[in-house]
C-alpha cells in the first residue's frame, strides 16, 4: 500500500464598552463605518453616509469643507471618529394613529419581502453642492435565468402626515406643523441636507472629508426646509407587485433570524450521500462554471470545515479498519474512497470523483455489482454509502508512535494571580477533572510555575511530596530533571494531588509582581519537545522580564484611523510567532487564559494560539466570586473533551478548482496542508475556492475533507467528509443556493484578518461594500423583468445578509475606534471569532432576547411548557417593555435586564434584594433560592446551556437606568438601535439601498 507521504506529519463574553452611554445628553459622532459610497469594481471604496464623512479613495482630492461640528461630543479627542455629530434618535414605539397595518392580505407572497427606498433626490445648499440621486439612467440589465425566488421591498409615499409618520416618529425635531420646522442637521435623514459634494466623474463616493471638519469648529452643517423632504418623497413613483406592503418602511416587517441559524436542506436533499452540513457548508451550492460567472458573485466562494463536530446521540461517524488491506485511495490525487466514486468493468476499477482516474479494486476488495452498476454489499460499506467516515490508519501513516495524551500546565503564580482567586480556582478544577483527562492510563501531566523565576516540580510516583525547583536566571534557561517533569498521571497520581491540593497555600503570601512569561515559555517547550501535547498557559499580567518582555500600548488615542493602527493589533515582539513556529513543529498546542483588570496585550498572547490551532480564553478584571465558576467550567470542558493530537488537515477540490485561501487557528505547514498540534469538536476553519480553468466541462463538483490525527486512545485515525455540489451557469441559481450561515462565518473572518493590516474603517467598508456588490448584481437580474427600478430586491436566501452584516460591523472585532472597546476585549474576541463553528458565530453576531417574566409568574412547571414563551425579540430597544424581564444570550454570557417597572416580588424571589435598596448590581450573584420562581429561572438558564456546552454563559444582572451598565453591557449590543455613533437597522437597509441604486 502505498503510504500517505503528503499528508505525513513531518519533523518538519464580551462586553461592549462605549465610549458614553447611547441615551447620554453629549449626542455621540455619527456611525464610524459608513464613509462612503461604493466604487464600482474598487475594494478601496466605502460606505455611503447618511450625515456627511469622508471616502477612502486615493486619487480623489478632498472636498473643501464649508463647517464643522459645534460640538463633537466624546468623541472629540479620538481620530477614529472623525464624523459631524448626529443627534440620537429615539426608537419607534410602533405605528402611530392613523397609520395602516400590516394585514394578511397585504403580506409578502413566499419568497419576497418589501422595502422602500430611501429619497433619491436633495434640495441643494448654498457653497455645496449636490449629487443628483434619481432613479438610475440606463441600468445595465442581464436577462435573468431561471425563476430564482427573490424579494422586493415596495412602499408608497403619500404626502400626507400620517402615512410618512413610520419614518418621522421618534425625531426629536418634527411638529405636527411640518411646514414651519427647520430639521434638525443630526437627524439620518435630515443630515444628507446640503451634505454631500460632487465626486469624480468616474466614481461616486460621497461625503465631507471628516479631518477637515475637525479643523473648523464653530460651524454648523447647513439644513434644508421641510417641504425639501416633501418633495422627495412625493417624487417616487411605484408601480403594484404582488405582495406589496402599502403602508411604507415598517421596521418591524424587517427580515430577521429570530429563530437562529438553519442550516441549508437543498444541500442534503438533492445529494442525500454528501456530509452532514454541521461538518462542511459552502457558501453557495451551486459552482460557478467560469471565470466569468465567477466574477459575477462577489461574496466568497469557499467552506466553512467543522471536523470534529459533535453529533447528535446516535448519530456518531462509522469507523472503517481495512485491516491488512490498507486504506483505499486514489493513486493520482490521493482521495480517499467514498460514497461518489463509480466502479466499473464488474466491479473491477474504481473512478476517482475528484480526478477522473481509473484505479484497480483490490481483491479483498472486490464485488460484484447489480443491474443499476451499484455494488452487491453497498450498504454493507459505510465508506461508500455515507459521507462522513473515520478510517483507521495503519502504520505507514505514522512517522513515529502514537503519542499520548499530555497536559502542561504553564501558571502564573505572582500576587496578582493569587489574590484574584485565579490560582486557587485553577488548581482546584485541574485536580477535579484528574480522573477525567482522556487517554488513561497513557495521560502525561507536568506544571510549571513562575513570577520573576521558574519554579519545576519533580512528581515521580516514588515520592511521597513534589520537590520543587526554582530557577532564577532568565537569560540561560536549563531544566533541571528533565526526565522527571513529566509523569504518567496514573503512576503519579498521589504526588499530582498533592500538589494540586498544596498550590494556591504555596503562594498566598507571594507580593512577587513581575512576570518571567517568555523564559517561562521557553522552558516548558523544552520539557515537552520530546512527544508534543497540549500547553495550557494561565497569565495574570503583561509579561515584564528577559525574553519575551512586551510593554504598555494602545493607550494613545491618535494612533487610531491612522495607517499606524493595525500594528496594535499584531505581536510587538516576532518572539511570540517564532515560538508558535517551533511549538506547532513539534506537536504542541496552546491554549491561553488570560486575567488581568489592565493591559496583557492579547495581541502577542494570542498568536502562541493562533497557529498552534488553540484557543484564547479571556477573563478581564478576574474575581474568583464572579467569574469562577465560568473558569471552573469552561476549563473542565478544555481538560475533558475529546481531543485529536498531531493532526494534519487536507482539503481537496474537484477538477476545475483548488483551494486559495485558509482562515482560522493553524500553521500551513505546506500550500495545502493545515497543521494542528491539538485540534477538538469546538474548532472551526474556512477555506476559499476558486476555478482553476475558464470554463468547468463537469455537471458536478467534489469536496473532501481529511483529517488525520492521533486519537487519546493512541490510534491512528483519518476523519473523511465528502460533498458534492452542482456546477451551475446561472447566476440566479447560486444565489438561490446561498448559505447566509456560510457566507458570513467567511466574511467575518475576512473583515478580522483585514483589521490585521488596515484601519478598523477599511474592514467594515469591505464587508458593507461585499454585501452592496452582491445585491447590486441580483438586482440587475430581476429589476427589469418585474419593473422595480425603485425598489429593494434581495434573494430569499440572503434576506438575513444585511442584518448580519450591521452585526458583524458592530462586533467588539471591528466596532468604533480607541474608546469603543479596550485593545485587548477587541484581540480576545477576534481571536474567538476566528475559531467558531457557523451556528455559534451567529449567535454571537446576533444573539436571543427572550422575555421571561410571563413565563416566571405562570404556575405551571413542565418543561415544554416555556416553548410557549421563547419567542425572540428583535434587538432594539422597542422590544423591552418597562415592566419586563428579559435573558440576552449571546452563547458567552447571559445578560438579566430588570425593568425599572418590574414587580418588587419578582425581583426579591430571584435576587433575595430590594432593587430600591440596591443600586449596585454589579455585586449581585445570581443562584437558585428556595421559591419555585428561582428554580425555574436556574432551570431555564441550565437548559440554555445544555443546548450549547462550548462555553459557560455568566448570568450578569442589569436594571434598567443603571448606568454605565446597561449601555454596556446590553444597550450598546442591541444591534438594531442607533447607538454608539453607529446606524440603526433602518437606516442601514437604507444606506444600502441607496448604494445599490447608485450604479445599478
Amino acid at each position: 500500500m502505498t503510504p500517505m507521504a503528503n499528508e505525513k506529519t513531518g519533523a518538519s463574553n464580551f462586553p461592549g464598552r462605549p465610549a458614553a452611554s447611547p441615551f447620554a445628553a453629549a449626542p455621540p459622532t455619527m456611525t464610524p463605518f459608513l464613509s462612503s459610497a461604493p466604487v464600482v469594481g474598487s475594494e478601496a471604496s466605502g460606505y455611503t453616509a447618511f450625515p456627511p464623512a469622508r471616502f477612502n479613495v486615493p486619487s480623489m482630492s478632498s472636498p473643501p469643507s464649508s463647517y464643522v461640528p459645534q460640538d463633537v461630543g466624546s468623541y472629540q479627542n479620538f481620530p477614529t471618529s472623525h464624523f459631524p455629530p448626529a443627534q440620537p434618535v429615539p426608537p419607534s414605539r410602533g405605528t402611530p394613529v392613523g397609520q395602516p397595518g400590516l394585514s394578511p392580505s397585504v403580506l409578502p407572497s413566499s419568497g419576497q419581502q418589501i422595502l422602500p427606498p430611501p429619497p433619491v433626490s436633495f434640495r441643494p445648499q448654498p457653497q455645496i453642492p449636490l449629487v443628483p440621486m434619481g432613479p438610475p439612467q440606463n441600468v445595465p440589465h442581464t436577462p435573468p435565468r431561471g425563476n430564482v425566488p427573490h424579494s422586493s421591498l415596495e412602499p408608497s409615499f403619500p404626502a400626507s402626515r400620517s402615512t410618512m409618520q413610520p419614518y418621522l416618529q421618534g425625531y426629536p425635531n418634527v411638529q405636527a406643523n411640518p411646514a414651519s420646522q427647520v430639521p434638525s442637521a443630526r437627524s439620518p435623514f435630515f443630515a444628507q441636507q446640503g451634505g454631500y459634494v460632487p465626486p469624480p466623474p468616474v466614481a461616486a463616493p460621497m461625503g465631507v472629508n471628516p479631518r477637515e471638519q475637525m479643523q473648523h469648529p464653530g460651524a454648523v452643517p447647513p439644513v434644508g426646509p421641510f417641504p425639501g423632504l416633501l418633495e422627495e418623497f412625493q417624487s417616487l413613483s411605484f408601480g403594484s407587485v404582488p405582495g406589496a406592503i402599502d403602508p411604507g418602511l415598517d421596521s418591524k416587517a424587517l427580515p430577521r433570524p429570530l429563530d437562529g441559524d438553519i442550516e441549508p436542506k437543498s444541500f442534503i436533499e438533492k445529494y442525500p450521500l454528501n456530509c452532514h452540513p454541521r461538518y462542511l457548508r459552502l457558501t453557495t451550492s451551486a459552482i460557478p462554471n467560469s471565470q466569468s460567472l465567477f466574477s459575477r458573485w462577489h461574496l466568497p466562494l469557499g467552506a466553512v470545515v467543522h471536523p470534529l463536530a459533535e453529533a447528535p446521540d446516535g448519530e456518531e461517524v462509522p469507523t472503517v479498519n481495512f485491516g491488512s488491506m490498507g486504506i483505499i485511495r486514489c493513486r493520482r490525487c490521493r482521495t480517499y474512497i467514498n460514497a461518489y466514486v463509480t466502479f466499473t468493468d464488474g466491479g473491477r476499477k474504481w473512478s476517482c470523483n475528484i480526478c477522473a482516474f481509473l484505479n484497480d479494486v483490490p481483491g479483498e476488495y472486490f464485488s460484484y455489482l447489480d443491474a443499476n452498476g451499484r455494488r452487491t454489499d453497498l450498504d454493507q460499506r459505510p465508506e461508500l454509502s455515507r459521507g462522513s467516515v473515520e478510517f483507521v490508519a495503519p502504520t505507514e501513516y505514522m512517522v513515529r508512535p502514537p503519542m499520548p495524551p499530555l497536559y502542561f500546565f504553564l501558571i502564573d503564580v505572582s500576587v496578582s494571580a493569587v489574590r484574584s482567586g485565579m490560582l486557587e480556582v485553577v488548581a482546584n478544577t485541574i485536580r477535579s477533572c484528574l480522573d477525567e483527562l482522556p487517554g488513561y492510563p497513557r495521560t502525561q501531566i507536568g506544571f510549571l510555575t513562575f513570577d520573576s523565576t521558574l519554579h519545576f516540580y519533580n512528581m515521580k510516583s516514588s515520592l511521597t511530596q513534589p520537590q520543587m525547583m526554582v530557577v532564577s536566571d532568565l537569560e540561560d534557561i536549563f531544566v533541571p530533571l528533565p526526565d522527571d517533569l513529566l509523569v504518567n498521571l496514573s503512576e503519579s497520581r498521589n504526588v499530582v494531588d498533592a500538589f494540586l491540593g498544596s498550590l494556591p497555600s504555596m503562594f498566598q503570601d507571594n507580593v512577587n509582581v513581575e512576570s518571567a512569561f517568555g523564559p517561562a515559555l521557553k522552558a516548558a517547550f523544552m520539557v515537552m519537545n520530546q512527544l508534543g501535547g497540549k500547553l495550557l498557559i494561565f497569565q495574570s499580567g503583561l509579561p515584564s522580564l528577559s525574553i519575551g518582555r512586551l510593554r504598555l500600548r494602545g493607550d494613545d488615542h491618535r494612533v487610531y484611523g491612522t495607517d499606524k493602527e493595525n500594528a496594535l493589533r499584531i505581536p510587538e515582539d516576532s518572539f511570540y510567532k517564532q515560538m508558535a513556529a517551533d511549538l506547532t513543529k513539534y506537536q504542541i498546542g496552546v491554549n491561553v487564559y488570560a486575567f488581568s483588570d489592565k493591559y496583557t496585550d492579547i495581541a502577542s498572547l494570542g498568536t502562541l494560539a493562533k497557529y498552534t490551532g488553540g484557543q484564547v480564553y479571556y477573563f478581564p478584571s478576574f474575581k474568583s466570586t464572579v467569574h469562577g465558576e465560568r473558569l471552573r467550567y469552561e476549563l473542565a470542558r478544555d481538560l475533558t473533551r475529546e481531543t485529536a493530537w498531531e493532526a494534519v488537515m487536507r482539503i481537496r477540490c474537484g477538477k476545475g478548482g483548488r483551494v486559495t485561501n485558509y482562515h482560522g487557528h493553524f500553521m500551513l505547514r505546506s500550500t495545502d496542508l493545515l497543521a494542528l498540534p491539538a485540534v477538538d469538536c469546538d474548532k472551526a476553519f474556512a477555506m476559499q475556492f476558486s476555478l482553476e480553468e475558464t470554463l468547468l466541462t463537469t455537471q458536478t463538483i467534489y469536496f473532501q475533507v481529511a483529517l488525520l490525527y492521533t486519537s487519546s486512545s493512541g490510534e491512528r485515525r483519518i476523519r473523511v467528509h465528502t460533498a458534492a455540489a452542482p456546477v451551475v451557469a446561472d447566476l440566479g441559481e447560486m444565489y438561490r443556493q446561498a448559505d447566509t450561515g456560510a457566507i458570513v462565518s467567511l466574511l467575518s473572518r475576512l473583515a478580522i484578518e483585514k483589521t490585521l493590516t488596515h484601519k478598523l474603517e477599511d474592514a467594515r467598508h469591505s464587508v458593507q461594500l461585499r454585501i452592496v456588490k452582491a445585491l447590486r448584481e441580483y438586482r440587475n437580474l430581476h429589476a427589469v423583468q418585474h419593473r422595480l427600478a425603485a425598489r429593494m430586491i434581495y434573494p430569499e436566501s440572503l434576506k438575513f445578509l444585511p442584518l448580519y452584516g450591521l452585526a458583524l460591523c458592530k462586533s467588539t472585532p471591528l466596532r468604533g475606534g480607541f474608546a469603543d472597546a479596550q485593545l485587548d476585549e477587541r484581540c480576545a474576541a477576534g481571536f474567538t471569532m476566528m475559531t467558531l463553528p457557523v451556528g455559534r458565530l451567529l449567535k454571537l453576531l446576533h444573539p436571543s432576547l427572550i422575555r421571561i417574566d410571563e413565563y416566571l409568574e405562570k404556575g405551571s412547571v413542565k418543561a415544554d411548557d416555556f416553548k410557549n414563551f421563547s419567542k425572540m425579540l428583535p434587538l432594539s430597544t422597542e422590544s423591552l417593555d418597562p415592566r419586563g424581564l428579559y435573558i440576552y444570550d449571546d452563547g458567552f454570557r447571559f445578560i438579566i435586564w430588570f425593568s425599572r417597572m418590574l414587580s418588587s416580588a419578582i425581583a426579591f424571589n430571584l435576587l433575595g434584594v430590594d432593587l430600591s435598596g440596591f443600586p449596585d448590581l454589579s455585586q449581585v450573584i445570581l443562584c437558585e433560592r428556595d421559591n419555585e420562581m428561582s428554580r425555574k429561572l436556574m432551570g431555564l438558564l441550565k437548559r440554555f446551556r445544555e443546548s450549547d456546552p462550548s462555553y459557560y454563559q455568566l448570568p450578569q444582572v442589569v436594571r434598567q437606568g443603571e448606568q454605565p451598565r446597561e449601555s454596556r453591557l446590553l444597550l450598546a449590543n442591541l444591534v438594531e438601535d442607533q447607538n454608539g455613533g453607529t446606524s440603526g437597522h433602518v437606516d442601514w437597509i437604507l444606506q444600502i439601498h441607496r448604494q445599490v441604486q447608485q450604479s445599478a
